[in-house]
């Protein structure tokens, strides 16, 4: 059924690379943006200063200033001093400043020294949360345009009442 074949050549067996999609092919039209990866302050790096952007950071390192990214996760050994401004926070470290997200997660071993606003927050059994937890208010609709009252005509004579003896 099967048989082994004998080996002619010496020396490893060359790997030919696979061929790459041409951007037309394929039902999308086009090759899928490979996906992003976090940024880390790893735990031997401080940051005297603010971190901004507009995509997902992790910090085990010391930030002291303001964070605001879309998406931010705290390690263990991560330290924060200032507010934080993102969609989604997750902290396992220590947060002292306020924080504003739409989804917050503490967990465990969590310190957070600061108010919270927030959509949705959850925290774990052991989480140390000292502040107030704010519920985010979505701003009001503003008031809708009332119509116009109809123009009264300038000649109109004011209405009259006339009494009638009862009797």
């Amino acid at each position: 059924m099967f048989s082994k074949q004998a080996k002619t050549s010496k020396g490893p067996t060359p790997i030919e690379p696979l061929p790459l999609p041409s951007p037309g092919a394929g039902p999308e039209g086009a090759r899928k943006a490979p996906p992003r990866v976090a940024s880390l302050i790893s735990p031997d790096i401080t940051v005297e200063g603010g971190v901004t952007g507009e995509a997902e950071l992790q910090i085990d390192g010391v930030v002291r200033g303001d964070v605001r990214v879309a998406r931010l996760t705290i390690g263990e050994t991560g330290h924060v001093e200032g507010s934080i401004f993102a969609e989604a926070v997750e902290v396992r470290g220590r947060v002292v400043g306020a924080i504003t997200a739409k989804q917050v997660r503490l967990y465990g071993t969590a310190y957070i020294d600061g108010d919270i606003t927030h959509e949705q927050l959850a925290m774990e059994t052991g989480a140390f949360f000292q502040g107030r937890s704010l519920k985010f208010q979505r701003p009001a609709a503003p008031p809708q345009p009332q119509p116009a009252p109809a123009p009264q005509q300038a000649l109109a004579a004011p209405a009259v009442l006339e009494a009638k003896p009862v009797g």
